[in-house]
């Protein structure tokens, strides 16, 4: 998912903007990455999370050699439950955790690189392209595609010499989207991203604001699908405000997920991306090789790749976002419902 993502942020974000300022001075790495890249928002900052470990004595626990794993959070609502259940598993494995909220992948993966954050979740094809225009510049060909086992070995190729290291991804896929509101979608015969370009209606994106540069948002709508673009409203991925945004006709199309549940609420409908704008964005863990690269990290993450599905995503993230619970619980009845803890 290419939302912070960056696929891609919810209600949670404000929060995690708030816990911000607060956590700067704790954390460090905020500094030394800011200079990596535009921000998600104006939000340059980091914030602390949840911080545990698992009980002495526990079966098959070992104590990590490193000290405690940091995972990292993007701050929208499904990367902050994917970070959860990283860490409750990682706990269970024995290790100490703490979870750490920064606000996109411009910071948070120099970051990852340094060791200063040793997991994140994140989505297979866009990582794959953010690491390749690092790595290639700008202008670089997508490395990604809608095949899977093509799209990691672009990943795994790019992510080693960089220290970095791809675990197994899930079965849940969650790609970026871009979303209308039916009373647009109706008034311009609109189905799917071509019909929009068709149509020659100037649109105003809602969006993170790195939207301006992403190849699969603002460049790619431009070039793939001839949309005419009038300009960002920087009102972050996927978040209420940006989807209001569109509902009360201020903006016309807006950035969001495919495992939002909630569209309905605001009166949208994606449009079709039927020029496969969006890549194979399978969840699933990187980690810094150095920190995070043993065995037993994989083995304590392994399992939620085996189990967590699409429709699985949407359901947790519906129950954050919709009936407002909050991440922490909703990873820990999921992890518990599937056996896993």
């Amino acid at each position: 998912m290419t939302v912070s993502r960056t696929r891609s942020s919810r209600r949670r974000l404000a929060q995690a903007r708030l816990l911000a300022v607060a956590g700067a001075a704790a954390l460090a790495l905020t500094a030394s990455a800011c200079s990596s890249g535009k921000s998600l928002e104006s939000s340059s900052g980091a914030s602390s999370g949840a911080s545990g470990s698992a009980a002495a004595g526990s079966a098959g626990a070992s104590a990590p050699a490193s000290g405690t794993l940091v995972i990292g959070s993007a701050g929208f609502t499904e990367s902050e439950l994917l970070a959860q259940m990283y860490s409750l598993l990682l706990q269970k494995a024995g290790f100490s955790t703490k979870i750490t909220t920064v606000s996109n992948r411009e910071l948070y993966e120099p970051a990852l690189e340094k060791g200063q954050i040793s997991v994140v979740p994140e989505y297979a094809a866009t990582m794959a392209d953010f690491l390749n225009t690092k790595v290639h510049g700008a202008n670089a060909a997508s490395v990604s595609s809608p095949s899977l086992p093509t799209t990691m070995t672009a990943l795994d190729k790019l992510a080693g010499p960089l220290g970095l290291k791809a675990l197994t991804p899930s079965q849940a896929v969650d790609q970026n989207a871009f979303a209308v509101s039916k009373s647009f979608a109706a008034q311009h015969h609109l189905a799917s991203l071509s019909d929009l370009g068709k149509s020659g209606v100037p649109v105003k994106v809602a969006a993170g604001d790195e939207c301006k540069t992403r190849p699969f948002c603002m460049p790619g709508l431009e070039k793939t699908y001839g949309i005419k673009v009038s300009g960002l409203d920087p009102k972050g991925v996927d978040t209420p405000q940006s989807k209001q945004a569109v509902k009360n006709g201020q903006d016309q199309l807006v950035l969001v997920t495919t495992t939002d549940d909630t569209l309905g609420q605001f009166g949208l409908v994606v449009l079709k991306d039927d020029k496969h704008l969006q890549n194979a964005d399978y969840v699933l863990p990187v980690v810094n090789a150095r920190t995070a690269g043993s065995p037993q990290v994989a083995a304590a993450l392994d399992p939620l790749a085996k189990v967590l599905t699409t429709a699985d995503l949407t359901s947790l993230d519906a129950q954050v976002d919709g009936q407002r619970l909050e991440p922490a619980a909703v990873a820990k009845t999921y992890l518990s419902q599937k056996g896993l803890i």
